[in-house]
């Protein structure tokens, strides 16, 4: 079926969210980071998801929303100042609307339960690069009979070329349609199609993995490296960015290796970012070569960590985890 409409409305939500987070970021300064002051990506986090389950909800009333967020803690007492900056922030993008509106909204996406057909949204993914000024993504997902068929991920921070000083795309699939990106700032462009590295020589690849050690097993990585015989060091950057850099094909490897017994990964963490790599032509399996099933609710429940490659180098890869202990 076509899911003309779905991208559009999705496209125009992304970018929404895109603006209000990049507005938020803006006005983090170096006192605030000094006190661990989380409250930038509090007000980005409900804002953004705000933004996108507005759209959802206009468009496609009956679609559930499984996000990270729901609006209790904007509720209680205690957060008016937190409510207050959300307002100013959608305000600010022309959403004017009550208090009451912007719960709605943020509740839209607090389903976590499976259904033949939904959406998944991280609001922003990658906090930490956010709080940085670094790398982080407004992740979307449509999911129909447990199957990706849309995606998008909104990366305010990440260039639009490797040469440009211009950052700021939209990186989008449609199953069986490829992947395209999109500029954010620039209205007149046209989608361009990318493709992965066709780079099937170890010695010569590029692999990217989270910067936090809580994400993924960083000794696991370099052990990993040094075997396969890659030569660069591993480029650490947050968010679901990293599947778009390997969508783009400026890398051949992202690997999100388990850190602890029993973890699953969340759905809206991977979603957005899964279809863009495999349109691309890239490859997506857990750890033990098995695609990623996103029909057991919010969490990833019959996978184990993520691998996500070019393809030529997935099964050396692979064939690699239980050698250095990865299991």
């Amino acid at each position: 079926m076509s899911y003309e409409n779905e991208l559009a409305v999705a496209l125009a939500a992304v970018c929404q969210a895109s603006a209000v987070c990049r507005s938020v970021q803006s006005k983090i300064d170096a006192a605030a980071l000094e006190k661990k002051d989380r409250s930038p990506v509090t007000v980005a986090d409900f804002a953004s998801q705000a933004v996108v389950c507005r759209e959802l909800q206009a468009a496609f009333p009956v679609d559930p929303v499984i996000g990270e967020e729901d609006a209790a803690q904007l509720k209680e007492s205690g957060n008016s100042q937190f409510m207050d900056r959300v307002q100013s922030e959608l305000a600010a993008v022309g959403i004017k609307s009550s208090r009451d509106e912007i719960c709605g909204w943020i509740d839209r996406g607090s389903a976590k339960d499976y259904s033949p057909r939904f959406w998944t949204i991280d609001p922003i993914d990658g906090t930490k690069g956010f709080l940085r000024s670094e790398q982080y993504a407004v992740a979307l997902a449509l999911i129909v009979n447990g199957q990706i068929d849309v995606a998008l991920l909104g990366c305010p921070n990440l260039p639009v070329e490797d040469w440009s000083d211009a950052v700021g795309v939209i990186c989008y699939a449609i199953r069986g349609e490829g992947s395209y990106v999109l500029p954010m700032d620039d209205d007149s462009a046209e989608p361009q199609r990318v493709t992965v590295s066709s780079n099937a020589d170890p010695a010569t690849a590029r692999f990217c993995e989270s910067v936090e050690s809580g994400h993924t097993s960083h000794n696991h990585s370099a052990m990993i490296s040094k075997r396969l015989g890659i030569a660069a060091d591993a480029v650490r950057l947050d968010s679901q960015a990293k599947y778009a850099v390997v969508g783009r094909g400026q890398a051949e490897i992202y690997m999100r290796l388990p850190t602890r017994p029993g973890y699953q990964e969340k759905i809206w963490d991977h979603a957005g970012g899964v279809l863009f790599v495999e349109e691309a032509g890239g490859r997506v399996t857990d750890i033990h070569g098995k695609p990623l099933e996103f029909n057991h609710g919010f969490e990833l429940k019959a996978n184990r960590g993520v691998i996500a490659t070019n393809g030529p180098l997935h099964d050396a890869l692979l064939k690699m985890l239980p050698e250095v202990g990865v299991e």
